[in-house]
This record gives structure tokens, sequence and C-alpha cells, in this order.
């Protein structure tokens, strides 16, 4: 199934963001993939490479039809981009961190949508989130005891190396796109 959505899911720590960029990087060049940057109500961080965007332009692009996803969580908007729907017509892979909130709504609105379950132990997970502590992330027991479940096309542990990690997430993004 060429073209599409590849939605990479999973507990806030268990390095979505980490392995995104170290896929990106290995993939780079090959036209097949794509990468969209996130648009957040939230400056770019060290943690996450998102395209900062006022309130007022989410809600506006929201309300237009703009974005090809959008979602709310802790208290701030997240959207992919609307060329990447234009992009998954003409046959490349958009693979984008996503909340699993808004999964089902994707599968519902969008083509060629597949899930990558990224997650880490409940003490690798606290560990990263302690060590990220921003104001969003509130309660480390609260999100570590959030439970989304998520009907996944592939499951990736994080709990070691992250290069590992991103290697499944690479050998499942080529044979998504073969």
């Amino acid at each position: 199934m060429p073209g599409g959505f590849v939605l990479v899911v999973g507990p806030s720590g268990a390095g979505k963001d980490t392995l995104l960029r170290l896929a990106r990087d290995a993939l780079d060049g090959d036209s097949r993939f794509v990468f969209p940057r996130r648009l957040v109500t939230r400056a770019p961080s060290s943690h996450e490479d998102n395209i900062e965007i006022a309130e007022d332009a989410f809600a506006d692009g929201a309300a237009s039809g703009a974005f090809a996803l959008y979602w709310r969580a802790h208290g701030l908007g997240y959207a992919i981009p609307g060329e990447t729907l234009d992009q998954a017509q003409a046959g490349r892979l958009i693979v984008c961190n996503v909340s699993r909130r808004i999964v089902e709504a994707a599968r519902r609105t969008l083509t060629g949508v597949s899930v990558v379950t990224i997650t880490a132990s409940h003490g690798i997970l606290a560990q990263r989130l302690a060590a990220r502590a921003r104001p969003e992330d509130g309660d480390l027991r609260t999100r570590l005891d959030r439970v989304v479940p998520i009907e996944a096309e592939c499951t990736i542990w994080n709990n070691a190396d992250p290069e590992s990690a991103a290697a499944e997430l690479i050998a499942h993004l080529q044979a998504r796109a073969a």
C-alpha cells in the first residue's frame, strides 16, 4: 500500500521524537518518506522539534480544515500540516508523532493509516519524564498510569539504546513503503 500515514504513538517519555529523528536521518534522501514537523502551540525544545503556532492561528487552521490532523492535549494545540494530505495521495508515506486519542479519527478520515506504538518500561518512562520536567507533564504518576489501548501494526520497546529501537522503526517503515 504505497502512500498514506504511519502514526507513531506511545506514552510520554517513550522516546518517540528521538526514534523519529533517527529514522528521518537514516532515510534522508529517500523520497518515499515525509517526516513533517508538528505544529504546536509551544516553542520548540531540545526534546521536540516542532513549529510553533499561535493559539489563534491553531484555532483558525482547525476551523478551516487547514490541517491533516489536529488535537489538543495537556493544554496545547497540536497539528499535522495539511500539505501532507497531498503528499500521501501522491504515494509518499507520512510518518508523524500523534496523540493516541486521535488514532481512531485518523483511521476514519485519512487513507492508508498504520500505527506504530513506541513504549518503554514503567521505570524508564518515569526516569525520562522526571529528567524532561516540562510544565505540561504535570503529575508524573497520572501520566505514567494513563493507559490508552491502541491496535498497532508494530510495537517497539525503547528500553535500551535508541539506535536499536530506531532500526526496528526503520525496518518497519521500509517494509511499509515497499
